[in-house]
């Protein structure tokens, strides 16, 4: 739901505001203009008028629900008031509740549904289903008066201050629109009935006053606007008669109680407006000599019931006693009850009216239960007189008994006497239409009765439809078959031009471009020129009006023949009733049947959806189980890349791990090289320092024998420390012999998930044994090198000391010789001792060789048969490798010795001349040369 607000002046829309899910009944704007407040069932939202936003919204329990909340005038303050009868103040800026009023009392408690406040905000009027008004004073927030309307009162449907000008806000006057559709204005104070507007005839649904309290607009229920002068009303009211109202005077203001708020307004009858029938008056006053006369005429029932009383009687209870009302209306006759499938008629109180109508013609009469136009007889009549159905039915019993004489004699058929006349009179004045109608087989229950079945209703407006039956029921009860021939008369063109069967029934069944004033002219004409013996004056009565008292017996009509249609209708009711037993019965067992085998489908489908489910839930383990296996499978392909990358990161490791190996072996030769030069550098110099000693010879031969035996003594030391180093070596070797011995036998214990990492190891250690080798075998290369070059000039320089010797022979003494022969034995010892030394190596090497063939068995014991030639290669290597190591021990171990034999040597030259020192100089020059030329060769090699 969404609000639409308007710009008068312009007339144009200014906004729309959404919010409402429900319709929106009551709109409060506050005094400023700035704000407003609508209120549906549901919820009130207060809006921003100048933003046309929501501000706040009043959201509530649906068991309670909203009744109405609006603004007090003058004030700043919201009243919501709900429908379980309590009601709030509000602050409009803060939305701060200010107070809540008191539950009423008890005995007078009463479900408010409609509110008014005073112009100037002080007392609020409360009303409801009841005839109590409740005044409450807004300042004390108290309840400080009860009125009780007249009894006819039952509830109350609008509540509305009168303002007055000079009263400054404090209305004293309330307007009450109770349920009988007339709205009261009271004095609050004085509780006087002041005037009244409206009445049981014309009832008002809905009024307002003006904001200046000069005049009353009420929507009646007829749908008319009456305006109302209130000063004219006042006026007849502010005469000087004598007093009608009599005055409770108020109890002593003690403590006020339930019974002591309660004033009552005296039911006696203020003159009211008088309603004329030739026009309607602004006002509605009227003498009471002329109300009194009038009354007396409306009422003046003989030998009947007081319409007055039982209007009293209405008044005050709002429907007449149970157990009289079988004499007033017998109910719905069973001949009517399905009216609406037959007649359609798209408002519902129309159609219970012409139920009702119809009802009462079938319980007056037993033949309307069988007439089949009767709806269409009566409806134009039920639709004129839809607000005052005694009218309708009388007026309908009128028509029946004075324009339709005769119509039931041929009952069910067509009244063939009077459609007789009609034709009768059609044949003296308008011969050729009737020719025309016996040419085309158009009979009179085709052209006539179409026309009285439904009195002219299809065929006429309902202006027309008036002005017609103004005039019929002002004359003789032939006028309406009279109205019938002229009917036909004035539509002869279109009729003549008509061929078709199918064309006849339309015009006849719908309006026609006709003037009703010429077809008046022309019953009026019929009614004078048609000769005495065929004018259906002479063969129907005159008008009979309604007995009074009771209503008199219609039997115009074939007794027998309605009988027997009651007797068949009774009977074939009869056979429906045992067909729709019998039919019960067979439905029922229907449904049992039915039943069963819905239940057997719903068991076979029910053991259907379990087969169904079961397959369904096999099928999720078998995708289950698959996603299993393919999540292992995926598994395993993660573990299969874990493993790769950890191969590949191991190998990454290793390959690192090797080329810092490489990078120490590099810089391992690099240092090599440098203590190779570094030795040839001092060589050098001690080749240097030895001929500078031997230029200091000549001054130091008589400390030479002790330098000798100093030389012996370091020699001796010398060996010393090299046989501990050779025991160290030995026991080294036996512990290293051992440990491998521990790792053959570990070997076997070993589980073979560790022979991977074995074999990896072992091909690492390989792998490193082949750099090794290849380091030792480099290093003994350039070591072989170095000891060729020093070979040679050792050579050279041994060439040059024997011919130093053959020159010094005479020189050298018999001890010289003797100490030579010394050193023979002891280089043929020293060969021996290699000899042992390269004997033991070997020993060594096989026995290296022997356990680790024998580690290698029992790795390939715990590995795979793929694996075996990878351990065989292996000791291939080792084995390869051995002899070149101790080719390289055994050159390593001739060094020392070949260098304590130079020095023993040098220890001889030593004992040389000094005429010799001229040749060791040359000697000195050449070897100095020799051996820059050594120093650079091996940084050559190394490059």
């Amino acid at each position: 739901m969404f609000l639409t607000y308007m710009e008068t002046v312009t007339k144009e829309l200014v906004s729309w505001m959404r919010g409402h899910e429900s319709s929106v009944f009551s709109i409060s704007v506050h005094a400023s203009g700035k704000y407003a407040i609508t209120t549906s069932s549901d919820t009130a939202q207060l809006w921003d008028l100048d933003t046309f936003q929501r501000k706040r919204k009043l959201n509530i329990r649906q068991s309670v629900g909203i009744q109405k909340v609006f603004f007090l005038p003058l004030s700043n303050t919201i009243l919501s008031c709900f429908k379980d009868n309590s009601i709030f103040a509000w602050e409009c800026d803060t939305l701060f509740c200010k107070y809540q009023l008191p539950a009423p009392p008890e005995s007078s408690s009463i479900l408010y549904k409609v509110f008014a406040v005073t112009r100037d905000g002080r007392i609020l009027a409360a009303g409801g289903k009841s005839n109590h008004l409740h005044l409450w004073c807004l300042e004390a927030r108290q309840l400080f008066r009860i009125i009780q309307m007249p009894t006819k009162v039952r509830a109350i449907r609008h509540l509305e201050f009168l303002p007055d000008s000079f009263d400054a806000g404090s209305n004293q006057v309330l307007g009450v629109l109770s349920q009988d559709g007339i709205m009261r204005f009271i004095n609050m104070q004085t509780c006087k009935l002041l005037f009244e507007i409206g009445s049981l005839d014309e009832g008002i649904s809905s009024s307002a006053i003006s904001p200046h309290g000069r005049y009353i607009a009420s929507i009646m229920e007829n749908g008319s606007l009456n305006i109302y002068s209130v000063q004219a009303l006042t006026q007849e009211i502010n005469k000087p008669p004598p007093p009608l109202v009599k005055v409770i005077e108020d109890l002593p203001k003690n403590k006020l109680s339930s019974s002591d708020l309660k004033m009552k307004v005296t039911s006696g009858r203020v003159q009211q407006p008088a309603k004329s029938r030739e026009s309607k008056m602004q006002t509605r006053i009227l003498k009471q000599d002329l109300t009194g006369d009038f009354e007396s005429k409306k009422n003046e029932l003989p030998d009947g019931l007081n319409k007055k009383r039982l209007q009293i009687l209405l008044k005050g209870y709002g429907e007449y006693p149970t157990k009289y009302s079988t004499l007033i209306d017998k109910g719905t006759h069973v001949a009517f009850l399905n009216l609406q499938k037959k007649y359609p008629i798209k408002s519902r109180k129309l159609l219970r009216v012409l139920q009702r109508t119809l009802s009462a013609l079938a319980h007056w009469s037993v033949i309307f239960s069988d007439t089949p136009y009767l709806p269409l007889l009566a409806f134009p009549f039920v639709k004129l007189f839809q607000n005052n159905q005694l009218i309708c039915f009388e007026v309908i019993a009128t028509l029946i008994i004075n324009w339709c004489q005769h119509w039931f004699e041929y009952f069910p058929n067509p009244p063939i006497n009077i459609l007789s006349m009609i034709e009768n009179v059609l044949a003296f004045h308008d011969k050729e239409l009737l020719q025309h109608f016996i040419d085309h087989d158009i009979t009179s229950q085709l052209y006539a009765w179409p026309l009285l079945e439904t009195v002219f209703s299809e065929v006429l407006t309902r202006e027309e439809w008036l002005k017609l039956f103004d005039n019929i029921f002002s004359n003789h009860p032939s006028f309406l078959l009279m109205t019938v021939v002229a009917y036909n008369i004035c539509s002869r063109t279109p009729l003549l031009s008509c061929n078709l069967k199918d064309d006849f029934e339309f015009f006849f069944h719908h309006r026609n471009n006709l003037d009703i004033n010429v077809v008046i002219r022309q019953v009026y004409h019929l009614m004078e020129t048609t000769p005495t013996d065929i004018h259906p004056d002479s063969m129907l009565n005159v008008f009979v009006a309604l007995t009074k008292g009771q209503y008199p017996v219609f039997n115009q009509y074939p007794k027998f023949i309605v009988d027997y249609q009651t007797q068949e209708r009774e009977r074939i009711r009869n056979d429906e009733l045992d067909y729709l037993r019998e039919r019960q019965t067979v439905e029922d067992m229907q449904a049992k049947v039915d039943q069963q085998r819905v239940e057997d489908e719903a068991w076979y489908q029910k053991q259907e959806l379990l087969r169904k489910a079961e397959e369904t839930r096999r099928e999720m383990l078998l995708q289950e189980e698959e996603k299993m296996i393919q999540q292992r499978q995926r598994l395993a392909a993660v573990k299969r890349e874990l493993k790769v990358k950890e191969m590949h990161l191991q190998d990454a490791a290793r390959r690192r791990f090797l080329k810092l190996q490489q990078d120490q072996q590099e810089m391992e030769l690099r240092r090599l090289d440098d203590e190779i030069g570094r030795k040839v550098y001092m060589r050098d110099r001690e080749i240097a320092a030895t001929a500078r000693d031997l230029e200091m010879r000549q001054l130091e031969l008589e400390s030479q024998k002790r330098l000798y035996e100093k030389n012996l003594t370091e020699n001796q030391e010398a060996l010393a420390k090299e046989m501990r180093a050779d025991a160290d070596a030995y026991r080294r070797k036996v512990d290293l012999e051992e440990h491998m011995f521990h790792k053959l036998i570990e070997a076997g214990e070993t589980q073979s998930q560790k022979t991977q990492k074995v074999i990896k190891e072992n091909l690492a250690k390989a792998e490193q044994a082949c750099l090794n080798t290849d380091w030792q075998i480099q290093s003994l290369h350039k070591q072989k090198c170095d000891d060729l070059q020093r070979n040679k000039c050792y050579q050279e320089v041994a060439k040059l000391l024997r011919e130093n010797r053959r020159k010094e022979i005479e020189i050298i003494n018999a001890m010289v010789e003797e100490e030579a022969k010394k050193w023979k034995e002891a280089e043929g010892k020293e060969f021996r001792l290699r000899s042992a030394k390269k004997a033991s190596a070997l020993s060594d090497a096989s026995r290296k060789w022997f356990l680790k063939q024998e580690i290698n068995a029992a790795v390939e014991h715990a590995e795979n048969p793929c694996h075996k030639e990878e351990p065989r290669f292996q000791n291939e290597q080792d084995s390869s490798c051995l002899p070149r190591t101790s080719q390289l021990n055994d050159s390593s171990e001739m060094d020392p010795s070949t260098q304590i034999s130079l020095n023993r040597r040098a220890v001889e030259w030593d004992t040389t001349g000094q005429n010799l020192i001229k040749k060791v100089r040359n000697l000195r020059q050449r070897l100095t040369a020799r051996a820059r030329h050594r120093c650079q060769t091996p940084h050559l090699l190394a490059a």
